[in-house]
């Protein structure tokens, strides 16, 4: 018998645990078994109820084929899609933001991406962090094509670019919402050696990137603490969202994301996105201010 739709169905409804320990290792211990038996209901309460997979029943070890189908390397050869289902999980759980996040790679570089950001306004939430969210946001981009926005409802997209503030005294700038996902006094320190005279806005997920490649905001700053690998499932959407958008996505060597090497990005000096008339600046001051920083950071 056919499985192919039903792993389909068993994909989709197993995404919350793919992006939670990204393979079958921890379900397939003794302590996860409750969790496989859990998401193996779900699954099959999906199938169900979509009505269009047959009335066939998945086992558990269906549902573990079906995550580990997804277990690509990656690398700088071929084509590779790169999916975060629950970009943003403690954003979720908040009910505040999160993105699905979903990134074509050919030969390691991104050609395509779509970010899902369904709480995420379709009004500018500059100068501040939303508060009330609308139906949502969809940002999709292709190499050489632009990025576009629409509404999650599905009204008519309109394409978007970065801001064109050049002056970093007029600037705002994103920054994770967790702090430990980014050393937010190293960025504090950065903002006030550009001048910049907004608070940061902090959300969570690479709406940030959506919401800066509309022109909500100018810059957008994350330095992992030591000892973090940035992940490529958490920039490859986004990255390209903002560089078709008319903008920068540059590590803080001024280098761009590198998505070639696997599931991690080759570097750990930290991530900016920016436009290009203020990205000179900005990598100046990141500069003094990692010279300046505490080696214990």
């Amino acid at each position: 018998m056919s499985y192919d739709k039903e792993l389909t169905a068993a994909r989709k409804a197993a995404s919350l645990a793919a992006s939670l320990c990204q393979d079958t290792g921890d379900l397939c211990k003794d302590s996860g078994k409750d969790t496989l038996q859990r998401i193996t209901k779900l699954v099959n309460e999906t199938i169900a109820n979509d009505g269009s997979y047959g009335a066939c029943t998945l086992s558990p070890e269906d549902v573990l084929r079906a995550i580990d189908s997804g277990r690509s390397e990656g690398g700088s050869f071929g084509r590779h899609w790169v999916l975060d289902p629950i970009d943003g999980t403690k954003g979720f759980v908040r009910g505040d933001q999160y993105a699905v996040a979903l990134a074509l790679l050919h030969n390691g570089k991104a050609v395509l991406g779509v970010l899902a950001c369904p709480n995420l306004p379709l009004a500018s939430i500059a100068g501040n962090a939303p508060s009330e969210y609308a139906v949502g946001c969809l940002f999709y981009a292709q190499v050489g094509s632009g990025t576009f926005m629409q509404s999650l409802d599905g009204s008519s997209p309109v394409k978007v670019h970065v801001s064109d503030i050049g002056n970093s005294e007029d600037a705002s700038f994103f920054e994770p919402f967790e702090k430990a996902h980014s050393m937010q006094e190293l960025t504090s320190a950065i903002a006030r050696k550009l001048g910049v005279k907004a608070p940061p806005v902090r959300i969570d997920s690479q709406a940030k990137y959506g919401a800066l490649s509309r022109g909500d905001g100018e810059m957008y700053f994350r330095f992992p603490r030591k000892g973090y690998r940035e992940k490529i499932w958490d920039h490859a959407a986004g990255c390209i969202v903002v560089t078709e958008a008319g903008g920068v996505v540059i590590d803080a060597a001024g280098r761009p994301l590198d998505f070639s090497k696997g599931e991690h990005l080759d570097s750990d000096t930290g991530i900016i996105a920016t436009n290009r008339k203020l990205m000179p600046s900005i990598l100046k001051a990141v500069r003094e201010s990692l010279e300046e920083k505490p080696s214990s950071c």
